[in-house]
């Protein structure tokens, strides 16, 4: 119900676009950035193909620096997500929250169930039409051209989302979005435009870092499952995800052109987390491949992926899709 309330309460809040760009209150920068969310959307819309909605056309300033607060929980000696069951969307790895404290509450109730936890701040999300998402101030924080990733990233959600893929969904839109911020800045500076350099840099990254979790999750995985049941020791466990990080700072890290990967050799890793990683980097390259085969064309590339909507798992489909036609 605290949801529920929230929602609505924040869909009660949107002032609409055109209005706030009029609002003394709303500051010149905001403004700003607003006028640039507005021209991200219409070219999702126009020159992506994208589904049109009226979403990100109301702005809704927060009183906190999150819209929202997700918890993720796996299992310590597989490679498994705790999941959530939701009408419609189906199950889902994580649970949102509008307050911090439930959250908190939560992961320490799932903590007492002896799982990984990772919980985080989010500043945007999307609620897969069933309202009209509103552009939020947690959002302007962005660079320029994360906000355009993020607004395309969303709109992707809302032209297709498959029921029970999570996974699959967000690295399509985590992909997606990464491509779709490209093409926006290709044609608004053309093609020596330093932001597009920017851009390229940090997806080439991604690519990097998609390439190097891709295999270290595959080896971790096969690590647990040979594992002995009478060898489990938390000790052992966190020793072998901490040469996960050894291995990037010293293989992986020093190839990189952007900061966007260099606290990851020290941030607190674990099994929740790990699959946050796996939820929005694995397998990149398929989608690489795909919108090759599909001659960059990104109508075709999202037709190519409603294909899949039938599938029991789609990602193993894409992969299946990709490999033949090479």
């Amino acid at each position: 119900m605290s949801s529920a309330y929230n929602q609505m309460k924040l869909l009660n809040s949107r002032e609409p676009i055109e209005e706030a760009l009029k609002d003394p209150k709303v500051s010149d920068e905001e403004k700003r950035k607003l006028e640039l969310a507005q021209k991200a959307r219409t070219f999702a819309e126009n020159d992506l193909h994208l589904k049109p909605t009226k979403n990100y056309t109301s702005y809704v300033k927060l009183d906190r620096p999150y819209v929202t607060y997700v918890v993720s929980a796996a299992y310590k000696w597989e490679l498994k997500h705790y999941q959530w069951s939701y009408p419609f969307v189906g199950k889902m790895p994580y649970k949102g929250y509008f307050n911090e404290a439930d959250a908190k509450e939560e992961e320490q109730e799932l903590q007492k169930e002896d799982l990984d936890t990772y919980m985080r701040g989010v500043s945007a999300y999307s609620t897969l039409g069933w309202f009209r998402d509103p552009l939020l101030s947690s959002m302007l924080r962005y660079k320029d051209y994360e906000l355009v990733n993020t607004i395309i990233h969303e709109t992707v959600h809302a032209t297709l989302y498959i029921k029970h893929a999570a996974d699959f969904n967000e690295r399509l839109a985590s992909f997606l979005g990464g491509k779709g911020a490209e093409l926006y800045y290709l044609k608004l500076e053309g093609p020596n435009s330093t932001t597009l350099k920017e851009i390229q840099k940090d997806n080439a990254d991604d690519k990097i870092f998609s390439e190097f979790i891709s295999k270290e999750l595959k080896d971790l995985e096969a690590w647990y499952k040979a594992l002995p049941a009478t060898d489990r020791r938390e000790e052992k466990r966190m020793e072998r995800i901490a040469e996960i990080q050894k291995r990037f700072a010293s293989d992986i890290l020093p190839h990189m052109q952007t900061n966007d990967f260099e606290k990851f050799p020290k941030i607190h890793l674990n099994n929740a987390r790990l699959l946050v990683y796996k939820t929005y980097m694995q397998d990149l390259g398929d989608f690489e491949k795909l919108y090759e085969q599909s001659n960059h064309d990104f109508s075709i590339f999202i037709e190519k992926c409603k294909e899949l909507e039938g599938a029991d798992d789609p990602a193993k489909k894409l992969k299946e899709i990709v490999s033949r036609a090479s």
